[in-house]
């Protein structure tokens, strides 16, 4: 029998772990230990791709698979997140607090309209379940390290997590065009699209190495890349 084919499903099935345990750390209200796992299964859905290519173990099962594990760590995850947040930080049982778990539905409209979008290959059209999910789990975090910094401050409006969540809603599900970061052999380095992800990428670099010399909270770099990343797709 060739185990080897069954080694991107695996990898994808250790995203969908690490998924259900951020989802169970929400309950105790640790945004912090959530979001780690969030960061787990981004690892994870990336080197399932990356050894199913390596591998040549491409199936339609792993397809299947990994849409049903990203929608667990970058769909539901992320909503119930926002939904601890609002009912941990605001003190309120309303109606709004529960807005946020709309982060899910339109996470798996997402995920749906990229499997059956052939376009997809090399950009995205809106924004990416796992970039919307990593800025609601980099908030999260933040307010837990910081809980007296601005975010966790804008956390306590009735109305801040629920508007970012229809933002985010609304991006995922648009038809704006969003680069990825998978550098092609063969694409032209004078390329629009090359130029943003070195940009973005330079970004990063160096906004990391500013918290880290301001001794910011290292959180705060990835909320700015990915707001950064969103309005260079969509601006520039």
């Amino acid at each position: 029998m060739n185990l080897t084919k069954h080694i991107p499903n695996t990898i994808t099935c250790l995203n969908l772990v690490c998924g259900i345990a951020g989802i169970i750390a929400c309950f105790s209200l640790r945004f912090d230990l959530a979001f780690y796992f969030m960061l787990a299964a981004t690892v994870f859905d990336f080197c399932d791709g990356l050894s199913a290519r390596a591998l040549g173990a491409y199936s339609e099962l792993g397809k299947q698979l990994d849409s049903l594990s990203d929608l667990v760590s970058f769909g539901v995850l992320p909503a119930l997140i926002l939904n601890r947040m609002m009912l941990s930080m605001t003190w309120s049982d309303s109606p709004i607090c529960y807005l946020p778990l709309m982060f899910a539905v339109f996470a798996a409209l997402r995920l749906a309209k990229f499997n059956v979008d052939t376009e997809q290959s090399e950009s995205f059209r809106g924004l990416a379940t796992p970039a919307a999910a990593i800025l609601c789990g980099a908030i999260a975090y933040y307010t837990v390290v910081e809980p007296y910094g601005f975010l966790a401050d804008w956390s306590r409006n009735l109305w801040f997590i629920p508007c970012l969540t229809a933002v985010l809603c609304g991006l995922m599900v648009s038809r704006v065009e969003m680069f990825s970061f998978k550098f092609h052999k063969g694409q032209g380095r004078g390329t629009r699209v090359f130029v943003k992800r070195v940009f973005v990428i330079a970004f990063a670099i160096c906004i990391l190495a500013a918290c880290l010399i301001l001794k910011m909270n290292w959180s705060l770099a990835v909320i700015a890349t990915i707001l950064v990343y969103i309005l260079t797709a969509i601006l520039a």
